[in-house]
């Protein structure tokens, strides 16, 4: 009667009701920069800015050339914010235990309730909670938080900043279900049933002892009960207590990538017969192996992983991703034929992995980048020490219960016995999975992960001793709607192992450029073509080729699937380029040609893709263009102009992937006609542009909607080259998160801004509803026309209308332009010429209300560049420049002519000079060539002396003296570890150094030798 009475008196004191969970992404105070003071509740925040969570505060920021993340983050800044929101306490809640829990915050945050210090955590991407309910008081409470990342750059691409993740409060009875606390796993399966077994971790945070009934009900889809479970036990006060049970679920349909089947664990504790907590579980029943010989199998079939690299930023809208916006990025790779996502180099928020689920893709769900240092301040210069075992814990326990985690990656080029311990607690808190990295302390993973080595020639002539993927593999590199018809290699084509990529032309056919050539700051600032020849050591063809027919290969992880802001600097030079364009998608989330060629490749529904465009304005009529259709079907037929110019069929090698011909080049219509079992089953075409004339508007999404737009001519063709500024104006409850094209040189803020450029004829618009009701139209607007002036003088002012929610507003709209540069005064009616380099000018109108303003400038020297005559068009592979690397003892001068870049280090005699690059290194630990570009003669004519240091290993070289106004090239051998590499020259030597490059410079010469006309082989020329 006693013990009976004590839990009577346990039970009154309690709020029974379930669990609950409150979202607390709303109505936040943000103030950029110190503030002193701020974690107090009196705190004056009147003045800060209102918003709502998730928050990125980087992206919203400018792009600067001097900011703070450097090329590695896009050019965007570091800094430190405070964020502070009141909440009152539900009367409800009084008994329970309040926590917060944060989805995801960057970096070293802190927190505090109503004055007291909570505590830190330094990893901006792992998810955390603290208990609240010591620390409440009736009527108004205040959460402080202070997130820094005033160290940068803190890591190797860009980081968003700040609160960027979803905010949960929870309110649990004393006897709860700890925070991840339910482990569920399926053992055994076979088609008449499968075991389920569940581990629950109950706390007894009261101060006496209880007698809980813990049960296990298993759900199917529909909510039917089909299995359940229950057991008794004793809670200790302040006692963890695990309990274990089987349940056995008849008939069980499996979860994969076709048929995502999920089921729900709902756990209930209950004392006494009332319920005091209730958690529910999502999982699939599904088996997982890995094979050394075959590779990877999902419910005992071998499966191929499709899969690409994704930064948790990648994309449009930086890392504070919508929801919406995060599942219309996976259903694009999905779409592609994609079946698997590597989240590179860290976890992503937890929605992604429910999104996963859902939609059936298969994740490497990955914890770090490094284990010590990589970029200059990031987590494992910072923190890696004292946090990486309770953050991999926190990490394996929150995800460990989704079917979509394959397999748990713990490191990404980085080295040292601490992977030993990392994979001890990987199968400690998950038994379930296998372990690997991304070529990271291979001898303790369970899978060897291979990072850009495993593109080499020689990788697949021996199979590996345990089960293998490339974790990062092919690189390749592409910028929408932009072709060269030479091949380009980043490191040269002469590097051993590489594979071979014929030039499509003997000479380059296309004649545009982003810049003009001779502007350009660094010979690493190009784009690359889109026909699948721009490249370190692979194409992507040729990569499929021998991952679809090496058995044991199972499977790659693309690097990358969106193009993302950063590493702006290691392939393309830096400012201002922005983006690392290693995607089938771009920034915007718009396909590339390369998207296509997945899509031929890994998808089964009819599709045909052609490419290049068909519109070459400044192209000599007969000009053969290499016509290339990705397809799936088993054969092609061309036409151009009505007339056909032949069949082709798809093959299974890699130069015959895409049907292909050699089409000599005149304007009309290129179409396709694909067929199966000898019937037509599909058409496409690519036809030739006139000036860009008007708007075409397409919507998707509601909480989200994502607005594209496409510039097209007066006969509603896109047109290719068309960049004009695109406005927009909204009606109703949303706001612009982003406005993006693709464009990698653009470096207007994403955020805050009416109006964008398109880029090679497209532009999007991301944005973000604010009520759940109300009616929203938008105006998009454009003055249009051919920035060059070059075929045509013509220019249109376009406006087009979409209805984003319910009705469209009832515009009553009038346009007013003008050409000199005064107000706009002259109402639009029609097209109309211009002659020269002219601003126009125009305002649009609804009624007597300016909707928007527009300015618009054409002439000959805007936009893209056009290269006639002479000259040069730079294709070749591109050296490191010195004056852009970290020098001293030296300085930048461009006395001499012939250099590369902006100019040259001068280093004079007697003082100690030195330049030093970071070079990273995406493939294995070897040797490699390295060419150093240097001028210099002694009086002596003796050699002189320069010291080489490779990752603090220094060897003394000797340069031989170049005549005064030339440029010598020193070649020598240097190994590179994987991953991060510093290379230094230093010399007390009047010598001028100008780059260094891994590949030999093929390029000008003082008397250029005549090549002799070489006849190519293609699979079909003249048709």
């Amino acid at each position: 009667m006693k013990k009976l009475s004590l839990l009577m008196s346990l039970l009154i004191c309690l709020n029974l009701t379930a669990r609950e969970t409150q979202n607390f992404d709303v109505a936040w105070t943000f103030s950029l920069g110190e503030a002193k003071g701020a974690q107090e509740p009196a705190y004056q925040d009147s003045s800060w800015r209102q918003l709502n969570l998730p928050h990125d505060w980087a992206f919203e920021a400018d792009y600067d050339k001097d900011a703070a993340q450097t090329d590695r983050g896009g050019y965007k800044p570091g800094g430190l914010a405070w964020y502070r929101k009141n909440f009152t306490v539900p009367s409800a809640w009084q008994g329970k235990r309040i926590s917060i829990h944060f989805d995801g915050i960057f970096m070293n945050s802190e927190v505090w309730i109503n004055g007291v210090h909570l505590g830190k955590r330094p990893y901006g991407y792992i998810s955390f909670e603290y208990d609240l309910t010591a620390h409440l008081k009736p009527g108004k409470n205040t959460i402080a938080l202070r997130a820094e990342s005033t160290l940068e750059p803190a890591a190797r691409w860009y980081h968003g900043c700040g609160i960027y993740a979803h905010v949960n409060l929870r309110a649990v009875n004393p006897v709860h279900i700890i925070t991840d606390g339910v482990f569920v796993t399926t053992p055994e399966i076979n088609k008449s049933k499968a075991e389920a077994s569940v581990q629950t971790q109950v706390l007894n945070n009261s101060k006496r002892a209880v007698e809980a009934l813990v049960e296990t009900i298993i759900l199917d889809p529909a909510g039917k009960k089909v299995a359940n479970s229950k057991q008794k036990v004793r809670l200790a006060p302040g006692a963890t207590s695990e309990i274990k049970q089987s349940l056995s679920v008849p008939q069980p349909k499996l979860w994969d990538t076709v048929n995502p089947y999920l089921y729900k664990a709902l756990s209930k504790v209950s004392i006494n017969g009332k319920l005091v907590d209730e958690v529910v579980t999502r999982f699939g029943i599904r088996s997982i192996r890995w094979e050394t010989k075959t590779g990877f199998w999902l419910n005992d079939k071998n499966v191929k992983l499709l899969g690409v690299c994704d930064h948790l930023e990648a994309g449009p809208v930086g890392a504070a991703s919508t929801d919406e916006i995060l599942r219309w990025k996976i259903q694009l790779l999905k779409d592609m034929g994609c079946n698997a996502i590597r989240t590179a180099h860290n976890p992503q928020v937890p929605v992604f992995y429910d999104l996963c689920d859902e939609m059936g893709i298969l994740v490497m769900d990955e914890i770090f980048d490094g284990w010590t240092k990589k970029a200059a301040q990031d987590y494992g210069q910072q923190a890696f020490d004292k946090w990486w075992e309770k953050d991999i814990r926190t990490w394996l326990k929150r995800d460990r219960n989704h079917p979509s985690v394959i397999i748990w990656s713990l490191g990404n080029e980085t080295r040292g016995r601490i992977g030993k311990e990392l994979v001890r607690v990987c199968h400690e808190v998950d038994p379930t999975r296998l372990t690997t990295s991304g070529h990271s302390g291979s001898e303790f993973m369970d899978v060897l992960g291979v990072n850009g080595h495993s593109e080499l020639q020689h990788f697949v002539d021996k199979a590996p001793s345990k089960p293998f993927v490339a974790t990062e593999a092919p690189h390749t590199w592409q910028v929408r709607g932009y072709y060269r018809s030479k091949t380009w290699f980043r490191d040269g084509s002469n590097r051993k192992g590489v594979y071979p990529c014929p030039d499509l032309t003997e000479n380059e056919i296309f004649t545009y450029d982003w810049i003009n050539p001779a502007k350009r700051e660094k010979r690493k600032q190009i784009f690359n073509s889109s026909y699948d020849n721009a490249m370190v050591r692979i194409t992507a063809r040729k990569n499929w080729e021998v991952m679809r027919d090496t058995p044991w290969f199972s499977g790659h992880f693309r690097w990358t699937g969106f193009d993302y802001l950063g590493e702006a600097g290691y392939v393309h030079g830096g400012w201002p380029f922005r983006a690392f364009m290693g995607g089938p998608l771009d920034l915007a989330g718009f396909q590339k040609d390369l998207y296509y060629f997945y899509k031929s490749q890994w998808t089964q529904e009819p599709m045909a893709h052609i490419l290049p465009h068909w519109t070459h304005p400044k192209m000599k009529i007969g000009t053969k263009i290499p016509v290339w259709v990705y397809s799936n079907c088993d054969e092609v037929e061309l036409f151009l102009n009505g007339k056909s110019l032949g069949k082709d069929k798809p093959g299974r090698k890699w130069d015959e992937m895409q049907c292909e011909w050699m089409v000599p080049w005149q304007p009309g219509t290129l179409s396709a006609i694909a067929y199966k079992n000898g019937k037509e089953i599909l058409r496409t075409s690519q036809v030739t542009a006139g000036v860009p004339a008007a708007l075409k508007l397409e919507s998707e999404g509601e909480k989200s909607p994502i607005v594209t737009v496409t510039q097209v001519d007066a006969k509603g063709v896109m047109n290719p080259y068309a960049e004009n500024r695109i406005h927009y104006h909204i009606d109703g409850p949303a706001r612009i998160l982003s406005l993006e094209s693709g464009n990698p040189v653009n470096t207007e803020n994403n955020y805050g801004k009416t109006s964008r450029t398109a880029f090679f004829g497209l532009a999007r618009a991301f944005l973000q509803t604010t009520k759940e009701e109300g009616d929203i139209s938008l105006v998009a607007a454009a003055i249009c026309g051919e920035k060059q002036l070059m075929s045509s003088k013509l220019i249109s002012i376009d406006t087009q209308l979409i209805a984003l929610r319910g009705k469209l507003k009832n515009y009553d709209l009038k346009i007013l332009y003008s050409t000199d540069g005064s107000k706009p005064s002259k109402l639009y009616e029609a097209p109309f010429e211009i002659q020269g380099r002219t601003l126009v000018k125009a305002v649009i109108y609804d009624g007597s209300q300016g909707l928007l303003s527009m300015e618009e400038v054409f002439g000959s020297e805007q936009g893209i560049y056009w290269i006639t005559g002479q000259e040069k068009l730079e294709n070749s592979s591109s050296g490191e420049q010195a004056e852009a690397a970290k020098f001293r003892g030296a300085r930048g001068t461009s006395e001499i002519k012939g250099f590369r870049g902006k100019g040259y280090l001068k280093f004079s005699k007697g003082t100690k000079g030195q330049v030093e690059w970071y070079q990273e290194n995406d493939g294995g630990a070897g040797s490699s060539d390295l060419f150093i570009r240097y001028n210099g003669t002694v009086k002596s004519g003796k050699p002189m002396a320069i010291t080489l240091t490779v990752n603090g290993k220094a060897r003394e070289l000797s340069f031989k003296n170049t005549p005064v106004q030339e440029w010598g090239v020193f070649k020598t051998v240097i190994e590179l570890d994987r991953g991060a590499n510093t290379i230094r020259l230093s010399s007390s030597e009047a010598i001028n150094i100008d780059e260094i490059s891994f590949a030999e410079d093929k390029g000008e010469s003082k008397k250029p030798k005549k090549k002799k006309k070489s006849k190519k082989k293609r699979k079909k020329v003249g048709k």
